[in-house]
């Protein structure tokens, strides 16, 4: 088969794409090289196991910090008795948890024994801000309503969310989980030349997903030769407006995916390398 060029102007709606985001779920995280990996929220009961462990740690240091500060501040005035008890609650409900989760990327004590871990709505590490947000929030929602606003909220949430989760634009998943990564996309070796010519755009993820998934066997009716053919000439056609020039007549359409697929994540990873080489030497010292 030989693809036919095909301009820029041309260039399929998505809405003609072969259901690609029909293949991502609400919890997958699609990595440079297009692989989708699963995040998966924790279940409402090992989010409130967890959530009673960090309670309990909290009470006690609350009870520790008042008993500390208030014996420090039991021969002074009142005023200054008030701002010790202040400052104890404070630091006890909103520091220590703000510290913990920011230096630990995300797992508190709770989540550290049962192996959980809060994630930003994209699956990345959360930073000071996030865990100030959750902190915040959670005095209200947890101290402040016994638990029951947390509670209901994370009942309602298909991720399972608690108010403080939604003002942070974070989740909590789990990271006990077995992750099974495919192997990489390899370069076919009769397109290595072309390739390393060959202009190849950013692809949109579904279609990057898409034959991905196409290339592993996890769609594309791999049983059936025709079927198979005629689905990799669709997306070979839909890559093609991202790449220039064509591949060289007669090049298989699933031999043009793989050099595409391959091309891109080499050329991603490459630019990475750079940008951490670059990053290294400005804040080198």
């Amino acid at each position: 088969m030989t693809l036919a060029p095909q301009s820029p102007e041309r260039r399929p709606p998505e809405q003609s794409l072969p259901q690609e985001r029909e293949l991502l779920t609400d919890d997958d995280l699609v990595t440079g090289d297009a692989v989708a990996l699963d995040l998966p929220a924790a279940g409402l009961g090992m989010r409130l196991l967890s959530g009673l462990i960090d309670v309990l740690v909290t009470c006690v240091l609350l009870v520790v910090f008042l008993i500390l500060f208030m014996t420090a501040t039991f021969d002074t005035d009142e005023a200054l008795a008030w701002a010790a008890y202040i400052a104890a609650t404070a630091a006890v409900l909103v520091v220590f948890p703000t510290a913990i989760e920011t230096l630990t990327r995300g797992r508190s004590l709770g989540k550290l024994a049962l192996g959980l871990r809060t994630v930003r709505d994209e699956g990345g590490a959360i930073s000071f801000h996030h865990a100030f947000i959750r902190a915040l929030v959670g005095v209200v929602e947890i101290y402040g309503t016994s638990g029951a606003a947390a509670l209901i909220t994370a009942m309602i949430h298909p991720r399972g969310k608690r108010l403080g989760d939604i003002a942070a634009g974070t989740y909590v998943i789990r990271v006990r989980v077995p992750l099974n990564r495919p192997a990489p996309v390899q370069m076919p070796p009769g397109l290595t030349a072309w390739a390393s010519r060959a202009d190849v755009a950013a692809i949109p993820v579904g279609l990057s997903l898409a034959v991905r998934r196409f290339l592993s066997g996890e769609v594309g009716t791999s049983t059936d030769p025709v079927r198979r053919h005629a689905l990799a000439e669709r997306l070979a056609t839909h890559v093609q407006t991202y790449v220039a020039p064509g591949p060289p007549p007669g090049t298989p359409p699933e031999a043009y995916l793989a050099a595409v697929l391959a091309t891109r994540r080499d050329r991603d990873a490459a630019r990475l390398a750079r940008d951490g080489d670059l990053r290294k030497r400005l804040t080198a010292r």
